[in-house]
């Protein structure tokens, strides 16, 4: 059916509209005008910005009681997609999950794995001194010695300063508005034990709300407790690096939402969140980021379609270059579908350019937002949609595109891959991502537990089993390292460099099989004796292949 002609009309008067707008405000000739009805080209909608930002309150307000589709109009804001920055914050997970982590204070060591790793901006960490604490605690009457459990005396922050000043406490609280309880946090403290989960009740979600508000009152860490030579320690710092404000309707544990957060830290601590802007391609990550009225994000974004977020993001970088602001730093977000899949044309016209543009690749091997079906990310044998395990195939069956080394032959672009389970190799990866001055390429592993067949609180170490077995190698390609590949490739932080597999602190060879074990989509592979099929076997040959090029390519064979 041809497009009414009303609509039409609307169409063109938005395109006259806008251009004439452009054109006045480049000074340039306004004569071109397309000839259209005067009387349709008068605006549409006309939308005041400021002040629907300002009201938005009353939208969320609707959400939050449930009555938003009954009250709620149909408004302009809604019409153009408009969500204000860090509606997140006001979203309420308390009913999901039946457990919340408790804190032990006595144990914990400051090493801010729980805080760096959670997908949900849920545990929060902060130093400050026993000066500002007592004065905040004079006035909670009687609940000092409740809130006052939640510092701990650490070597790192406290011993380390008796000499140069005051020394720091540190502090853990838990959201409970964002806390989904998966546990992904008592898993990364490990052997510290300072967190276990607990049965939530009114009791201690009470206690958690009261410590999140006195966690609200205190000051900032300053400065001189976060220094540069630890990257966990950005997210100390809310003013600077609490950009990824939580609210999110992300899965438990998603490990694309731990990406997406250190991302968010980093960036804020060397950028500042006005010199920040991000250009996310369709998927998960645009899901539970825009899920109407909420979005985690304090700094601008916007969602593309699902193959073409790069030459979008040309578009935003020709445009700040012209308006001289070449300082800003501009993210494209995507999956492996959209990046490695339906936008590969455009992801490699984007690398082309040359222009200054940053790409980060949230690796999950699958097509998670259409309930995982088989990219070219997806490893051999791996069972999903479009590619079951069956009689007759055994799996996906065709070899994985490895994006870092096909990145890497394009001119002059900076390539990265990396997991949030290996902070300081990911923080290093985006900082010098960030200063290459051209296109930049860091290419994350991020387990999806529902497709992957995983535990909930397992995000970090699948992704250190991953990087282990040569599934997912760490790696670095800098350009500005040298003119030969060897000079330009960087290994380090993967075990057993020169050797083809690793072995674990028993002396057990750790390869793909060993990686594939623990995983539920390849569980099809594995006899009642344990041993892999043939066709794992043939997945394992090509992971090897792929350790055994870079190995080459960085000049350790």
């Amino acid at each position: 059916m041809p497009p009414q002609p009303k609509l039409v009309h609307r169409a063109l008067a938005d395109l006259n509209r806008a251009a004439t707008e452009f054109r006045v405000a480049e000074g340039l000739d306004t004569d071109f005008a397309l000839e259209v009805n005067p009387e349709i080209s008068k605006p549409v909608i006309e939308l005041d910005i400021d002040a629907y930002m300002d009201d938005f309150e009353g939208v969320t307000t609707a959400y939050e009681s449930g009555t938003a589709s009954e009250e709620q109009p149909a408004d302009a804001g809604v019409a153009r997609s408009l969500i204000p920055a860090g509606t997140g914050s006001l979203r309420d997970f308390s009913y999901v999950g039946t457990e919340i982590p408790e804190f032990l204070n006595d144990k914990c060591v400051a090493c801010m794995e729980c805080v760096t790793q959670c997908p949900d901006t849920a545990i929060l960490g902060k130093t400050v001194v026993q000066a500002d604490i007592d004065k905040d605690l004079a006035g909670t009457n009687g609940e000092g010695d409740e809130l006052r459990s939640h510092w701990s005396v650490t070597r790192k922050f406290h011993d380390a300063f008796k000499k140069t000043g005051d020394p720091g406490m540190f502090g853990i609280f838990i959201d409970p508005t964002k806390c989904k309880g998966c546990g992904e946090c008592v898993e990364v403290c490990g052997d510290h034990q300072a967190l276990k989960m607990v049965m939530k009740t009114e009791e201690n979600l009470g206690e958690a709300t009261r410590a999140m508000e006195h966690f609200r009152r205190l000051p900032d860490t300053d400065d001189r407790f976060i220094r540069d030579k630890i990257a966990v320690d950005r997210m100390l710092s809310c003013d600077k690096s609490l950009l990824y404000v939580g609210g999110a309707g992300s899965c438990a544990g998603c490990g694309e939402a731990s990406a997406l957060r250190m991302l968010m830290a980093q960036l804020g601590w060397e950028k500042g969140r006005e010199n920040i802007g991000l250009v996310a391609a369709t998927g998960c990550n645009t899901v539970y980021s825009s899920t109407y009225p909420y979005n985690p994000y304090l700094v601008p974004w916007t969602n593309s379609l699902f193959e073409n977020a790069p030459a979008m993001a040309m578009g935003v970088r020709k445009r700040w270059d012209q308006r001289g602001w070449t300082d800003k730093t501009l993210w494209v977000i995507g999956g492996d579908g959209a990046i490695f899949d339906i936008g590969f044309g455009s992801f490699s016209r984007m690398l082309a350019s040359g222009l200054d543009i940053n790409v980060i690749v949230l690796d999950t091997q699958v097509y998670s937002n259409t309930g995982g079906q088989a990219s070219t990310a997806s490893y051999v044998g791996q069972a999903a949609k479009m590619a079951p395990h069956g009689k007759q195939q055994k799996g996906k069956v065709e070899a994985r595109k490895d994006i870092a080394r096909i990145a890497m032959m394009h001119p002059d672009t900076f390539v990265a891959q990396t997991t949030a389970a290996h902070a300081n190799h990911f923080y290093n990866a985006i900082s010098e991502a960030t200063s290459f001055p051209g296109p930049s390429v860091v290419i994350t592993y991020t387990t999806c537990q529902p497709e992957h067949g995983v535990g909930d609180e397992c995000a970090a170490a699948q992704a250190k089993l991953a990087v282990d077995t040569r599934t997912f190698p760490l790696m670095v390609y800098d350009p500005r390292k040298g003119d030969s590949l060897r000079e330009r490739v960087d290994l380090k932080g993967n075990p057993s460099l020169k050797e083809d597999w690793h072995k674990d602190s028993e002396g057990n060879q750790v390869d793909f099989t060993t990686f594939a074990r623990t995983e539920g989509r390849f569980r099809k592979h594995f006899g009642k004796d344990g041993a892999p099929s043939a066709e794992l076997l043939v997945g394992q040959e090509q992971i090897l292949g792929n350790w055994r090029m870079l190995q080459e390519l960085a000049g350790l064979r």
